[in-house]
């Protein structure tokens, strides 16, 4: 089942859409932070990220300006980010289940981390078995 970009997914891929169409170039990182009011470029990375994981952004050739919007039901260009053959999921979900097994009270702050991360990368799904 495919799942839907969230409401600021959306207005990231809609701001990029744009962005080029207007302009014939990607937008850089920190023209998206001022236009979407992001606190920071890493926080702009971090969604990128999530976007290209997801098959729904691809960024070609790692080079600045090189983002492209994946039209919803078009098959992505590239595969989902990956750390070496592990997916950023599972290696998300593998340091949870580490911390898991110790002191969770001394970990918290970490397990929390990683749980944004789920979230932030769009898997709601991994986040809520996590959690359960």
């Amino acid at each position: 089942m495919e799942q839907r970009p969230t409401k600021k997914q959306r207005e990231l891929l809609s701001f990029i859409d744009g962005f080029i169409k207007g302009n014939g170039y990607g937008p850089s990182y920190r023209e998206i932070m001022r236009a979407l009011d992001y606190k920071s470029v890493s926080t702009v990375a971090t969604h990128i990220n999530g976007l290209i994981a997801r098959g729904w952004l691809l960024k070609k050739d790692n080079s600045a300006r090189t983002l492209e919007v994946v039209m919803p039901g078009s098959q992505p260009k590239q595969a989902p980010q990956t750390v070496g053959t592990v997916s950023a999921e599972q290696e998300i979900m593998k340091k949870l289940d580490e911390l898991r097994g110790e002191d969770n009270e001394a970990n918290a702050k970490q397990i929390q981390t990683l749980l944004d991360a789920l979230e932030i990368l769009g898997y709601t799904e991994a986040r809520a078995k996590y959690l359960v």
